[in-house]
């Protein structure tokens, strides 16, 4: 993939991260960040120009004329565009003009998207049976709710649920990873649920996106790992802290889910009365912690992912 491509890509990531209306500066500071990571030696000159409205989707799309590129710049859109959970009416227009700008049959992702939505919709608290072979306990805290006796305990739910994100980036779908973001907002929904809170979608939005969770940058950096792959090179592994690739996308995803998690249940524990610091220092223990509790889990977390589609691990992660 030539220079040109990678920049009209980063460019159009740009675009699609403003298509709701808003980036503030540490997200476009992150976005460039991301496009260094890829060999790009001066991106702030694309992505000015693509904030500044200078560059169209038209414009751009005309510089793609790979059928690989193409997808690649679409997949890497939605992402960004996904990278709150959901797509709103805004982004979606975005990426439908996007489509057919680049005379794209989009129906592979239309395909992932609908089988994330359908699995969470059909799901909304997660809070069923564990599906991964962790040991089942009894929730005293349930008091006659049949359905939450049978569930693990919280503990198990949350490892259970940081494996079930883990084992979506190692599915050979793209875009696989677009749902590990509603997976953990469900999971946070859930906690909050359990120590009687009664939660509003931004309300358990905000307290991911504490954490560094969810942000557009922060999906483009997972699009970059999963489909950029060799042009990152070692570029991308000093970035993430890491070798670049699928596996080190499993470990991250893994922790970011069971740091995420603990941190919650602590939060609201205590009655939402943790400060924004505090909640960040125990996202960062907790996450210390799951990395030494991974290479014991690892092997399960494969075979969750192995041989399945998108759906049917979302589905038996879920049922």
């Amino acid at each position: 993939m030539t220079t040109e491509e990678i920049e009209t890509i980063i460019a159009l990531a740009t675009l699609a991260s403003i298509s709701d209306g808003s980036q503030d500066e540490a997200e476009q500071a992150r976005v460039v960040e991301v496009a260094r990571s890829l060999g790009l030696l001066a991106p702030e000159t694309v992505i000015a120009q693509a904030m500044s409205g200078a560059l169209t989707i038209l414009m751009l799309a005309a510089r793609l004329p790979s059928d690989e590129a193409k997808r690649l710049a679409h997949d890497t859109a939605t992402a960004v565009c996904h990278a709150n959970g959901w797509i709103s009416p805004g982004e979606g227009k975005f990426l439908q003009e996007l489509a057919n700008a680049l005379q794209l049959d989009t129906a592979p992702t239309d395909h992932v998207i609908a089988d994330i939505n359908r699995a969470v919709a059909d799901h909304p608290a997660l809070s069923t049976t564990p599906s991964v072979g962790v040991p089942v306990v009894a929730d005293a805290n349930a008091e006659g709710d049949a359905a939450a006796a049978a569930a693990a305990s919280l503990d198990d739910h949350i490892l259970d649920q940081a494996m079930l994100t883990a084992a979506l980036e190692l599915l050979p779908d793209r875009l696989a990873n677009l749902g590990i973001l509603p997976l953990q907002l469900r999971l946070v929904h859930h906690i909050g649920q359990r120590h009687g809170q009664q939660l509003d979608t931004q309300q358990v939005t905000d307290l991911v996106a504490t954490f560094g969770l969810g942000a557009a940058a922060q999906v483009l950096e997972k699009v970059v790992r999963r489909m950029f792959g060799g042009i990152a090179g070692g570029l991308l592994g000093g970035l993430l802290g890491g070798t670049a690739g699928v596996a080190t996308g499993a470990a991250v995803t893994f922790a970011s889910t069971y740091a995420l998690g603990h941190a919650a249940d602590q939060y609201y524990e205590q009655g939402r009365t943790l400060s924004a610091d505090d909640l960040k220092a125990l996202f960062t223990r907790f996450r210390a912690d799951a990395v030494t509790i991974f290479p014991r889990v690892e092997a399960r977390i494969g075979e969750l992912a192995r041989g399945r589609s998108l759906d049917s691990l979302l589905r038996t992660g879920t049922r």
